[in-house]
């Protein structure tokens, strides 16, 4: 019997596992999902990693999976508002009330555990509580958003059918490796005897080291705009506003698909590419186009360029390094065009600000620093100096995301950008939705 936890005394449980950080072994959670009798091995599983594109990826292949009549539970992280946002059951966010009943089943099972074990992170306890909530449910798929990495995260207790790599950038380096080779090798780990991995585009110039882990685990390999890819796509119309939507081709690895919309920048393009070949290596089939279509014609993706205000358009993005930031230039020269948005940035310290803003800087007319509400991030005045040396203009400094708004409103009339961290990004879409 599950402790009885209310929503609010859940989250202070993870606010007190949040001091015990990362764990580098697979021991604790191995351990955790035994005492709860394997809610991992109830439903097939789909683990997604990738420097960046992996929550839109994770997102897209379950609502692609769910579209095809197949009951989908989709974990990601971090959230924008409330903690029920990383576990959803065909679409929809569990109630607050499964989530503590969820949690409440973890932390007893951890407590039952001997103290050999150890203790157990915020990430351990709300992985085993989102299969535990998935295998209730009567989830046929899981579709997992790796947090961290692969070698050691704690998705990576389940036993994948698909393995998704969308890419490799230089991030979490203290974690992961100095070079892209390094952090190639961890997220590797996720392909696994039994899974088809499925390698994006950002894979390249390490697709080596990929390749060679897909031939020692005997996974097949599916390329998605790699050297000698299965899976292409052209965008055959470029959105032109905020909001607006692109429409592309995607030849998959089993079938071509063509003329698909979706309301999202071109950058999504590829993201869309990598979900269409992992559900056709989830299905063993060519999708039926026009479950495909409903699927892509409904999505949204929360806080990636998602437009919360049309007049005076206001975005959020919650782009959180140099690629990323990349990314996210594109997207407002396709959108604004001619027109430079203002940006309201918040960065957390540990991340490269100086190549956030050398990438947003020439897209942008003028910076509103700002920080989130946590012990990570970056000062504003610091942030400040970080864009005047970036060539950035700053418009003012901020100590609250809500402040920053309020100072930002006067020069946003071409448009309003909120970026620089999932955080900032999550808060901003708190205030916004509240007026």
């Amino acid at each position: 019997m599950a402790t009885t936890f209310t929503y609010a005394a859940a989250l202070e449980a993870l606010d007190r596992a949040l001091k015990f950080g990362i764990n580098p072994s697979l021991d604790g959670i191995r351990s955790l999902v035994a005492a709860m009798e394997h809610p991992d091995r109830a439903f097939h599983s789909a683990q997604v990693t990738g420097t960046n594109g992996k929550t839109s990826v994770t997102r897209l292949l379950s609502a692609i999976l769910h579209a095809h009549g197949l009951r989908t539970g989709t974990y990601t992280s971090p959230h924008l508002i409330s903690y029920t946002e990383r576990m959803v059951i065909d679409g929809v966010p569990i109630a607050e009330e499964e989530f503590a009943f969820s949690l409440g089943s973890a932390i007893d099972a951890a407590a039952g555990l001997s103290s050999d074990v150890g203790v157990f992170t915020e990430f351990e306890l709300l992985t085993a509580a989102a299969l535990s909530a998935f295998a209730r449910a009567g989830a046929l798929w899981a579709v997992l958003e790796v947090g961290m990495g692969g070698r050691w995260d704690a998705t990576s207790v389940v036993a994948p059918r698909v393995s998704v790599i969308t890419g490799v950038g230089l991030d979490h380096m203290d974690r992961l490796g100095s070079t892209r080779e390094e952090i190639a090798a961890d997220k590797a780990c996720i392909i696994k005897t039994g899974s088809v991995a499925i390698l994006g585009p950002g894979c390249v110039g390490v697709e080596q080291i990929l390749l060679e882990r897909a031939a020692k685990s005997g996974a097949p390999v599916v390329r998605v705009g790699l050297p000698g890819a299965d899976v292409t796509w052209r965008v055959t119309s470029s959105p032109d506003a905020a909001g607006a939507a692109m429409v592309l081709d995607v030849d998959g690895a089993l079938a071509p698909y063509t003329g698909l919309l979706v309301h999202a920048p071109s950058y999504q393009a590829p993201n869309v590419a990598v979900a269409i070949a992992a559900a056709e290596a989830a299905l063993g089939q060519p999708l039926d186009e026009a479950l495909l279509r409903e699927a892509l014609g409904e999505m949204t993706f929360p806080g990636r360029f998602e437009l919360v205000r049309v007049v005076q358009p206001i975005v959020i993005d919650g782009a959180h390094n140099p690629e990323a930031s990349a990314v996210l230039a594109g997207a407002v020269r396709e959108v604004f065009q001619n027109a430079n948005p203002v940006f309201v940035l918040g960065v957390m310290a540990d991340k490269d600000a100086a190549g956030i803003v050398q990438a947003l800087a020439p897209v942008s007319a003028g910076f509103v620093c700002t920080r989130s509400n946590t012990a990570r991030a970056m000062a504003p005045a610091m942030l400040a100096e970080v864009v005047r040396n970036g060539g950035g203009v700053v418009l003012g400094i901020a100590d609250s995301v809500a402040e920053a708004l309020e100072c930002a409103e006067p020069y946003s009339g071409a448009g309003l950008i909120v970026a620089g961290s999932i955080y900032v990004a999550g808060e901003a879409r708190a205030i916004l939705s509240a007026q």
